[in-house]
C-alpha cells in the first residue's frame, strides 16, 4: 500500500446520513486531532456533495456513485462502515486505473453478526420457533414427537471462511463440547492462538471438509471463487444430518439447490439471514419474499430478514472507523481492513 501524503489538514466527509449520537461519538473519539476536519453534510444532493468532497481526502458512507468519486479528486481513502463491498468493486477498480484510492471494508458489525449466527444455530437445534408458535396457540408441552431438540454435543462445526465473523463465532461456541474444522483460502493469516484445536482445510478440499462436518457456517465474501460454491453436490456431501447457516451473502449458496435439498431432506435443515432478491415484488396478497422458491413453505428452515447487523444504534461499531481516521491523520499506512481489489475482499 502506498504511503499517504503528509497532510497538513485532513478533511473527512460523510456522504451518507449519520445519526446525531453517532456524530457526537465520532467527534469525541477524534478529540485532540486538530488537523482533522469532519464534515457532516446537512444536504446530500449531488450538487452539494460535489462541492463538499472536492478537497476531502477521506470519504465515508455507503453506495457512492461513480460520478461522486470522480468529483472527489483528492480522495485517498474510502471507508465503507458496514461489511460487504461486492457492489463497490467494479467502480473502485475503474477509479484505481487513474489514481490510487484505498477501499476499506468495515467490520464494526461482526460481533452482532456472530451473535446472530449462534442464535440461529441454537434456535434451529432446540426447535425454539415451532414450540414458541405452539405455545401461542395454547398447545402445552407437545413433547419430542413434534420437534425434538438436536444435541450440539460432539458435533463437528465447520467454518467456511475465517474472517472477523467466524473468528467470533468460534470463540462464542468454544465452551461447548464440540469439534471445529476451518476451510479458508489463506492460512498464513491465521492467528497463532485459536480458541480451540481445529482441523484445517484448503479450498481444493471442499468436498472432504463438507463430508467431515455436521454444521456448516458460511461467512465468506462473494468473489468469483465463492459465488455458488455450495451447490447440489456440496449439499449432498453435507448429508442428511447436516445443518447449514448462511450469514454472508445469498449468492454463496445456489438458491435452487438449497431449496431442493431442504424439501427432499438431503440436509437436515438451514438457518438463513441473507437472500437472493433485495427488491422483491409484492404477490397478490401483498407479501414480499426475497427468493424465487417457496422457502417459507418448508418446516426445516429458519428465515431471518438480513438483520444480523442489528442493533445499528450500538456506538462501538464505529471504533474501527475512528481508529482508521487516527491512523490516516498520523500518516500511517497500516490501515484496518483494506480491500484487495484483485482478490475482491
Amino acid at each position: 500500500m502506498n504511503k499517504l501524503n503528509d497532510l497538513q489538514d485532513l478533511r473527512v466527509c460523510f456522504i451518507s446520513d449519520i445519526p446525531e449520537n453517532v456524530k457526537e461519538y465520532l467527534i469525541n473519539g477524534l478529540k485532540g486531532l486538530s488537523r482533522v476536519t469532519i464534515i457532516f453534510p446537512k444536504e446530500r444532493t449531488e450538487e452539494k456533495l460535489f462541492k463538499l468532497i472536492k478537497d476531502a481526502q477521506v470519504l465515508i458512507g455507503w453506495r457512492p456513485s461513480i460520478e461522486l468519486m470522480e468529483h472527489a479528486k483528492n480522495m485517498s481513502v474510502f471507508i465503507n462502515p458496514g461489511a460487504g463491498i461486492h457492489h463497490l468493486l467494479r467502480d473502485f477498480r475503474e477509479i484505481n486505473k487513474k489514481r490510487k484510492v484505498i477501499l476499506i471494508n468495515g467490520h464494526g458489525n461482526s460481533y452482532f453478526v456472530a451473535q446472530h449466527t449462534v442464535a440461529l444455530l441454537l434456535s434451529f437445534m432446540n426447535k425454539i420457533i415451532p414450540h414458541h408458535q405452539w405455545m401461542k396457540e395454547g398447545r402445552w408441552r407437545t413433547g419430542d414427537d413434534d420437534a425434538a431438540s438436536v444435541p450440539l454435543r460432539f458435533k463437528n462445526v465447520g467454518f467456511l471462511g475465517y474472517g472477523a465473523i467466524n473468528k467470533k463465532v468460534h470463540k462464542m461456541l468454544s465452551g461447548f463440547n464440540i469439534n471445529f474444522s476451518i476451510l479458508r483460502r489463506n492460512w498464513s493469516k491465521t492467528e497463532k492462538t485459536l480458541p480451540t484445536e481445529i482441523k484445517k482445510y484448503s479450498p481444493n478440499q471442499l468436498h472432504d471438509f463438507l463430508k467431515d462436518i455436521d454444521i456448516l457456517i458460511i461467512a465468506v465474501p462473494v468473489t468469483k471463487l465463492t459465488h455458488h460454491i455450495i451447490g447440489e453436490e456440496e449439499l449432498k456431501r453435507l448429508g442428511p444430518e447436516g445443518i447449514l447457516i448462511n450469514v454472508s451473502r445469498g449468492e454463496i449458496v445456489n438458491q435452487e439447490a438449497l431449496y431442493n435439498a431442504l424439501k427432499k431432506n438431503t440436509i437436515l435443515g438451514a438457518a438463513i439471514d441473507v437472500w437472493y432478491d433485495y427488491n422483491p415484488q409484492s404477490d397478490d396478497q401483498g407479501r414480499k419474499f426475497p427468493y424465487k422458491f417457496p422457502f417459507h413453505q418448508l418446516n426445516n428452515i429458519i428465515l431471518s430478514p438480513h438483520r444480523g447487523y442489528s442493533p445499528f444504534s450500538d456506538l462501538l461499531r464505529w471504533n474501527e472507523v475512528i481508529e482508521n481516521i487516527k491512523r490516516i491523520a498520523h500518516n500511517r499506512t497500516d490501515l484496518l481492513n483494506v480491500v484487495d481489489l484483485n482478490e475482491g475482499y
